[in-house]
């Protein structure tokens, strides 16, 4: 079963295969699976950039796309997450896009839903989708991971992008950097070293910033937003002490002026709207493989076109 729950059950070979598939989808070639299919996005939490990547990147495969709207399905009379995806695969959905509050959700439905899933974000869990976007736009900056240096900053604890990024990188070759409050350091995840921001900033061929999470946490740190952004935060001083050709990442929403520079978010060295651009072309090669591994048990089948 095609099931994308997280990276770390992909072996490298997986991983480089969807974004292979992503960089087919950005230059132009496009795949159809060979008969109608049905998707439905199943969003337990707010979402811009996730929903709307996912929506576009199932019409652009041709999908039927079957709305869905948790605030007024049976989820609000007590409908289990089981009994709702069992609902829509009973009705004909081929696959299924999950974004839930709870951390490792998918584990109740495993082994029990026959049709794909594939996980948009698990409360503090994992967010394969999205490190995939930021492996691909990675690639095309340096060609590699091997030998780079990663640095993730911010709200490491509740991060489920710092998780999913800092052991998918990890494995593939580069040195993970962490910097963040005390508070918000997750000394559980043994993928990255801490360090502090001025030591990241300046080691970091990539410089990732993390939201803050403020939905996910009870805790104050007891700071302004201008003296967050100052001891914490990417400011136009420290962006300054980057190396020459570092690139700066956000998983977005960005908070501007707090955990970086209104400025910075569309300099020079900013690819966090080459991210977004990137989220539907990964989203495409994700929804590829479920639709195939529905089809075919897992199987791909090359159906590769150019746009004339």
């Amino acid at each position: 079963m095609t099931h994308l729950f997280t990276l770390s059950e992909l072996s490298v070979t997986e991983i480089t295969r969807l974004l292979d598939d992503a960089e087919q989808f950005r230059k132009g070639h496009f795949w159809r699976p060979p008969e109608p299919m049905f998707i439905a996005n199943l969003f337990f939490e707010p979402s811009t950039r996730t929903k709307c990547s996912f929506e576009m990147a199932e019409r652009k495969l041709g999908l039927h796309v079957i709305p869905f709207d948790a605030d007024m399905s049976s989820v609000q009379k007590g409908e289990t997450l089981y009994d709702t995806v069992r609902t829509l695969e009973s009705i004909g959905v081929n696959a299924v896009v999950i974004r839930h509050w709870e951390d490792a959700y998918f584990e109740s439905l495993r082994h029990s839903i026959r049709i794909p899933i594939i996980n948009a974000g698990d409360g503090c869990g994992h967010h394969p989708t999205q490190s995939l976007l930021d492996l691909l736009t990675i690639r095309q900056e340096f060609g590699t991971f091997s030998g780079l240096t990663v640095a993730i900053i911010g709200d490491i604890r509740h991060s489920r992008v710092a998780r999913s990024n800092a052991e998918v990188l990890t494995r593939l070759g580069a040195t993970v950097l962490f910097s963040s409050p005390e508070a918000w350091k997750d000394e559980a995840n043994p993928y990255g070293t801490y360090v502090d921001i001025d030591t990241a900033v300046e080691a970091a061929d990539v410089v990732m910033l993390l939201r803050i999470q403020h939905e996910r946490h009870a805790e104050k740190m007891g700071l302004t937003k201008e003296q967050y952004h100052e001891r914490y935060g990417l400011t136009v001083k420290r962006a300054r002490r980057m190396k020459p050709t570092s690139i700066i990442l956000h998983p977005a929403p960005v908070n501007r002026d707090v955990e970086i520079a209104s400025e910075l978010v569309e300099s020079e060295r900013s690819r966090i709207f080459k991210q977004m651009e990137n989220g539907v072309y990964v989203r495409m090669a994700v929804l590829k493989r479920a639709m195939e591994g529905s089809m075919k048990n897992g199987h791909y089948i090359e159906k590769w076109h150019v746009v004339q």
